[in-house]
């Protein structure tokens, strides 16, 4: 399997759900601008999310994906069958009771996780109406990514990064169509979330199917595969946990500052996944299963090899991503957000977070690639262990930066916290001698260096001052940002070629 043209696959597929993403985003924007419906929606939909980033993409693929590639390679089609089924049964039992508990305790979640709300009567009863449709979410995504990991593992990586366009086809669907319908008119965004990830489970079943994994219904907890996925699930869930208890102190935070800072937050964070989602996610989903094969073979150097190529690959994709980000803050904003109820005020605010983010962006898509290092061998403590130095060094820098920044305070605490994630986990790897890099790393940076410089200094020129941004027409603004990018693209990569880079050097092959 060429890893790169997979990557390209994956990547693409994830390109499309965030456009789609950014569709809906500006759709969301220019109904409901920020304010008391959004932040009450973001943060409905942000504790569902959490969940299912601990349950699912989370804690459950860190410990399902590197046992699955070991019962597939070593123990044949039959026993992997059965636990796959054993081990799906469970968690979708697990996620049901989940589900009822988080729909029953509405009231009791919202005041936990946004007690600023509780001031304002009308935005806390909204928030528990929203979280008690979107809760149930967290059932058919987890069960949706569940078949993601499977079909990852068989190398089918185009349908899981496929199947997430879904849930924003139905954002979009209900929010240009279906709001004038509920009362009060956010609802219809719940609905939205909820439908959404019933398609996306739906959607994948077939694919299942097909490479004979659909799983049945069959309860069986003595089964020794499914208790060594549960023992690695009790370290990753507290590690996952971390990082989402993180973002849940930030949601503290930002409920007692001015109203829209939740929502600010939110813009500025769909910005980042963008990059995020294209580069780290897609990173991480290839890496993962790769790496879990070759240590179920026993390929210490194979193993090093792919981490060496995934930090290349990191580093040529998200460095220039950093600084175009920080550089088109408002360019970004004003295209994709400035419609109708959101206004330039919230341009500004929103630039301010998503340039703090964009300090840290290197770091969190790092990170995508460095933990899989430590999964794919069924090794979770040592990424626990940097969870939560991480989490303390975060929580200190909220505690200086908070203060002195407001909402984009709490963003740079994220961006430098996952950098201080990444080096612990390089450092980590080095001295285990899991990771040792390739030859030329010192030529490889320097001529990076030279063509982020040269791409920067040319974006900048061409973007001009805010003023045009923040006045122009809608099309306007599109057409100029998508000229821009295209230049930065074009002086970047080629000087890249003028200083030797070529396509084929970052081909990897796995079998």
């Amino acid at each position: 399997m060429n890893l790169l043209k997979a990557l390209a696959t994956v990547s693409s597929m994830t390109l499309l759900s965030r456009i789609l993403g950014f569709v809906r985003d500006a759709a969301i924007a220019r109904v409901f601008g920020a304010g008391i419906a959004t932040d009450a929606f973001f943060v409905a939909f942000k504790l569902p999310n959490l969940l299912r980033r601990i349950f699912a993409e989370g804690a459950f693929s860190q410990a399902f994906v590197p046992v699955l590639a070991e019962y597939r390679s070593r123990r044949g089609d039959d026993a992997t069958r059965d636990f796959v089924d054993h081990v799906a049964t469970l968690l979708a039992l697990v996620l049901l009771v989940v589900t009822i508990v988080g729909v029953l305790a509405a009231p009791v979640i919202v005041y936990l996780s946004a007690p600023g709300f509780s001031a304002s009567p009308a935005k806390f009863d909204t928030t528990v109406a929203l979280l008690r449709i979107t809760f149930p979410y967290i059932l058919f995504i987890s069960l949706s990514s569940l078949a993601g990991a499977i079909l990852n593992t068989w190398s089918r990586f185009s349908i899981p990064a496929f199947t997430p366009t879904l849930l924003n086809l139905s954002f979009i669907g209900f929010a240009l169509f279906l709001v004038p319908y509920f009362d009060p008119p956010v609802m219809a965004l719940a609905w939205a979330v909820l439908l959404g990830g019933v398609f996306q489970l739906v959607f994948q079943l077939p694919f299942l199917r097909r490479i004979g994994m659909l799983p049945r219904p069959r309860l069986a907890l003595r089964d020794e595969g499914v208790w060594r996925v549960l023992k690695l699930m009790g370290p990753a869930i507290f590690g996952v946990s971390i990082g989402q208890i993180s973002l849940l102190i930030n949601g503290i935070f930002a409920s007692f500052l001015v109203t829209g800072s939740v929502s600010w937050l939110y813009y500025a964070d769909r910005l980042m996944e963008f990059p995020t989602g294209i580069l780290g996610v897609a990173l991480g989903t290839i890496l993962l299963p790769s790496l879990a094969k070759t240590f179920a073979r026993d390929g210490a150097e194979e193993y090093s090899k792919l981490l060496d190529w995934g930090l290349r690959l990191t580093l040529l994709l998200a460095v220039p991503a950093a600084v175009a980000m920080a550089v088109l803050a408002v360019p970004l904003v004003a295209t994709l957000f400035q419609h109708g109820a959101f206004g330039a005020h919230d341009v500004e605010m929103t630039r301010r977070a998503l340039m703090a983010y964009s300090i840290g962006l290197v770091g969190l898509i790092l990170v995508k690639v460095l933990a899989p290092g430590f999964y794919a061998r069924q090794n979770i403590r040592t990424p626990v262990k940097i969870g939560l130095v991480t989490l303390a060094a975060t929580q200190l820098l909220n505690l200086v930066f908070v203060a002195l920044l407001g909402h984009a305070g709490l963003a740079l605490a994220i961006g430098l916290g996952a950098c201080i994630n990444a080096g612990l986990l390089y450092v980590s790897l080095r001295r285990a001698g899991i990771y040792l890099p390739g030859e030329g790393w010192t030529g490889f940076l320097g001529r990076l260096g030279i063509a982020v410089v040269a791409m920067g200094i040319v974006i900048a020129i061409a973007a001009g001052g805010p003023e045009a941004w923040v006045t122009g027409g809608a099309m306007a603004r599109v057409l100029k940002l998508t000229g821009i990018v295209v230049l930065g693209a074009v002086v970047y990569f080629g000087a890249l070629y003028l200083m030797g880079f070529r396509p084929r050097d970052f081909q990897k092959r796995i079998a």
